[in-house]
């Protein structure tokens, strides 16, 4: 019983540690909405057109991300996008950090980190998959990101075509890398599946050693 519980546990741990990677959430809605005036209003406008209606998926990585390539779906125009990634900064990661993005907004958006705006444009955006096309992109450098978990958003409004999206960071004046399951960084928001497992190994363990004391 106690090989079988130590499994159980074992099991349950190797899958929490799976999940150590950036958490990609790419989501699309309907929006006829106009180029905005702030990054709030950006950030307001996109939600509310998620709220009618959306496309949602948890992706492998922030490359060539548009609402064609991820949900097969015909229709690319009026769109409103939300481009979420939750990551764990170590302590060893911890201190000055870049963040970019290309994108094709041709009303413009914006970009949040952990809740603050970064910046936002209302041009036309469009990157043509090239970071030196710097009316496309947003690029910000020397963010102090202490250790710990921190959540990244990018959101922005397509009025034709949606091309395909990147986002990359770099530390500590690194070379940039893409946002994806297998990036370096690590999540401490676990997967609802491996937690409940944990639950479940730990309870069985439980009962078994009352079981024992009786």
């Amino acid at each position: 019983m106690k090989k079988t519980m130590a499994s159980a546990c074992l099991l349950a741990l190797s899958a929490l540690s799976a999940a150590q990677a950036s958490i990609v959430t790419y989501e699309t809605g309907f929006s006829t909405a106009a180029a905005q005036s702030s990054a709030a209003a950006y950030l307001s406008t996109v939600k509310t057109a998620l709220s009618t209606g959306k496309n949602s998926a948890k992706v492998s990585s922030w490359d060539n991300l548009s609402n064609n390539t991820v949900f097969h779906n015909s229709s690319n125009s009026n769109v409103a996008s939300l481009t979420t990634i939750d990551f764990f900064v170590s302590a060893s990661q911890a201190g000055s950090w870049s963040l970019r993005s290309g994108v094709d907004f041709g009303k413009g958006g914006a970009m949040f980190l952990d809740g603050q705006a970064l910046g936002f444009s209302s041009a036309d955006m469009w990157w043509a998959n090239s970071y030196a096309n710097t009316s496309g992109i947003f690029q910000f450098s020397n963010i102090n990101l202490s250790a710990g978990q921190h959540k990244l958003e990018l959101v922005g409004l397509e009025s034709c075509c949606d091309g395909g999206q990147q986002g990359q960071f770099s530390i500590k004046g690194a070379g940039y890398q893409t946002f994806s399951n297998f990036d370096g960084l690590g999540n401490q928001v676990p997967e609802p599946a491996s937690l409940a497992l944990l639950g479940l190994a730990f309870t069985a363990m439980g009962l078994s050693g009352g079981r024992r004391r009786r």
